[in-house]
């Protein structure tokens, strides 16, 4: 493995691992915020139960998620030296804001955690609030610092230097809002799903869990509700793609002759030496559509690129349809979902739907690391879009696989305690998922909320 290589690796195993914790950190306080919410307005202590319980996952990915992070940062600093030295300036702000972000999100999560008799309702309410705002803030701002990768803007290059920066111009770069935007649905849905998935399969064996019931009725639909938008998202995501990155955009696509009224390919197999795509379906016109939003439009073919400026195509190209194609299915379950609630609500219990809903349950995260892996791997061989090639920003140090194995490691022992805290905190220990809940907890009558139907929560 060349040094390279390994940085590469090593990099793309932390992000993977640490994605995960940061988009529960977005996602997640909406759903005890919603549950709370409940509560406050029902009395019925069930969304006690369930604000609390969340609130505790939430707690234990967050801590996970803040140490995978503070390992992200070195590596920056170690692995990609040249990139830190040349990018400090732009990247600076939109780091120090996650910075803030951070902080900001883990003290109101202390508030929440350890506030349930000691503030009033409406200010504990505030706190999951303020938990969710700067979680999605922290996300957001580090999505901006990765656009900017993208479409590097705001700054004057001399000598191989940057000057005259601005930094409010360059965290608000053209790329910016479109992968805010598609990066801030998807931690919602995938969120959304996986609690949605944890609760139905619960159903399926416990049908009358009035526990399981309401979580699903707070989880689904807000998995339904992203799932709709988010194609809206990737819309926008793909037309400034297709402006800024015309090379990602045909990686992604395997798109290699030049052609107008291009079609739309759902699968196949690339073949980079002979340019052909194998076992695939195309679309008519969909591609020029989607990129330009006119079905003759020309899209430019990766033939019309010099060869070492393409990225591993097989690699975009099946990552792409990945997450398309995982998106799609989300899309599909949540529209019948829909449907049936329309229809009748209790049929989104039918164990049929509960199964489809299961199997979606990973699908977000999935589709998460896929996309990731298209905007990372997508850009190659460009750390930055056009500026600096990636083996220009790595650090000369050798012996790399050492760490990148170590890390490896650590990382799966990290996420086997993860798992066995969430279970045992999140899923097992607690009251009876039949009954109300027997957590103490603060009457809601008489101080913002409904008089409490079933005594203290």
């Amino acid at each position: 493995m060349t040094d390279l290589l390994a940085a590469r690796s090593q990099m793309a195993m932390s992000l993977a691992f640490h994605i995960l914790f940061a988009v529960v950190g977005m996602a997640m306080p909406l759903l005890m915020c919603i549950a709370e919410w409940r509560w406050l307005r029902t009395g019925e202590e069930i969304y006690l139960t369930l604000a609390r319980r969340w609130s505790v996952g939430t707690a234990i990915l967050f801590a996970v998620g803040a140490v995978s992070g503070t390992v992200l940062s070195f590596e920056l600093g170690l692995l990609w030296p040249g990139f830190m030295a040349f990018a400090g300036p732009i990247i600076g702000m939109p780091f120090s804001l996650e910075g803030f972000a951070f902080f900001l999100e883990a003290i109101f999560l202390g508030i929440y955690l350890y506030g349930w008799k000691r503030v009033s309702p409406r200010l504990h309410l505030f706190s999951g609030v303020m938990v969710l705002i700067s979680g999605t803030l922290s996300g957001a701002f580090v999505v901006c610092a990765n656009a900017w990768m993208n479409t590097p803007t705001g700054y004057t290059l001399e000598a191989g230097r940057l000057v005259d920066v601005d930094p409010f111009v360059a965290m608000f770069n053209p790329a910016a809002f479109a992968q805010v935007l598609h990066m801030v649905l998807a931690a919602f849905l995938a969120v959304g799903f996986v609690v949605s998935a944890v609760h139905a399969y619960q159903l399926i064996r416990e049908p009358h869990s009035l526990f399981h019931r309401r979580a699903f009725l707070i989880a689904f639909p807000v998995a339904a509700i992203m799932s709709i938008l988010q194609p809206m998202s990737g819309d926008v995501a793909a037309k400034m793609v297709a402006e800024r990155q015309p090379v990602k955009l045909v990686a992604m696509e395997s798109h290699f002759h030049t052609e107008k009224g291009a079609a739309l390919r759902i699968g196949g197999w690339p073949d980079p030496d002979t340019r052909t795509v194998a076992y695939d379906l195309e679309l008519p016109y969909l591609l020029s559509v989607l990129a330009f939003g006119d079905p003759h439009a020309e899209v430019k073919g990766l033939s019309d690129f010099p060869r070492d400026l393409w990225p591993p195509v097989v690699v975009v190209h099946v990552a792409f349809q990945v997450m398309v194609g995982c998106g799609m299915l989300m899309m599909a379950v949540g529209l019948i979902g829909a449907g049936l609630a329309w229809r009748r609500r209790e049929a989104l219990f039918h164990p049929r739907f509960l199964w489809a809903v299961v199997v979606c349950g990973p699908l977000g995260f999935i589709a998460i690391e896929a996309g990731w892996v298209v905007t990372e791997v997508g850009r190659q061989p460009w750390i930055i879009q056009g500026v600096m090639r990636t083996a220009e920003a790595v650090t000369p140090m050798p012996g790399l696989v050492v760490p990148f194995t170590v890390f490896t490691g650590l990382y799966l022992v990290l996420g086997w305690v993860v798992v066995a805290l969430l279970r045992r905190q999140v899923f097992v220990l607690g009251p009876n998922m039949d009954e109300p809940s027997d957590l103490e907890g603060r009457p809601p009558n008489g101080r913002g909320g409904r008089p409490a139907k079933g005594g203290q929560g």
